[in-house]
């Protein structure tokens, strides 16, 4: 497995290596790949072409995150990338996953919560910080009672808002399943009638969505 780190800061980059040691699996190794720029991370990508997940710092001296991550949509669309940054406002991981991340690390985050979040992005979640997601719901007693109207007005069945609220806590989709002992197709069914009763094209404005409506495991 092929992992690119880009960050200016070196420290940040060696500390990820033994963090990302442990994301292999059994008989298999961790290759880290790591630049201090964009520029150096598009070089490295162009020679790589088996790179499995980028890890993007939202600060770069040659590019902004967000910039960064609409060129990765743009060039290499199949290879997940998470963001990773010193700044934890909802504000932020709001873009970051309008702009295609599927995932969101603090920088402040412990290993073992970078191990898990890269775990599920790798297995086809999205990760998003919970206290990200508490900050960025409205206070209790209004949330309850805007999930009622909002989950009514879309017409939501109450097995959909399980899979709607599994999916906001970040569960892949093999996840879903075993939780809610169902197959698949259905999980997909369900999905898709997630993402057009909520008017959205993918899983990450799907968890947007959801996160506003105060909806949650």
């Amino acid at each position: 497995m092929k992992v690119l780190v880009v960050d200016d800061h070196h420290l940040i980059r060696e500390g990820m290596r033994p963090v990302l040691a442990k994301l292999a699996a059994a008989g298999e190794a961790v290759e880290v790949l790591d630049a201090a720029t964009f520029g150096e991370a598009r070089a490295y990508l162009e020679r790589h072409a088996d790179v499995e997940l980028v890890l993007l710092d939202l600060r770069l001296p040659d590019a902004s995150g967000l910039d960064a991550l609409d060129e990765l949509q743009r060039s290499h669309p199949d290879v997940p990338v998470v963001l990773m940054s010193g700044e934890d406002d909802a504000a932020n991981v709001r873009a970051a996953l309008e702009h295609g991340a599927l995932g969101y690390i603090p920088k402040s985050s412990s290993p073992p919560v970078v191990l898990h979040a890269l775990r599920l992005v790798l297995a086809g979640g999205i990760y998003v910080p919970p206290e990200i997601l508490r900050a960025d719901r409205a206070p209790a007693p209004r949330a309850a009672g805007a999930r009622t109207a909002d989950v009514a007005r879309l017409g939501l069945t109450p097995r959909q808002v399980e899979v709607l609220a599994l999916l906001a806590a970040g569960r892949s989709n093999k996840e879903i399943c075993r939780e809610l002992r169902l197959s698949e197709g259905t999980v997909k069914t369900h999905l898709a009638a997630i993402f057009k009763a909520l008017g959205v094209a993918n899983r990450v404005q799907a968890v947007i969505a959801a996160g506003r409506m105060g909806i949650k495991a």
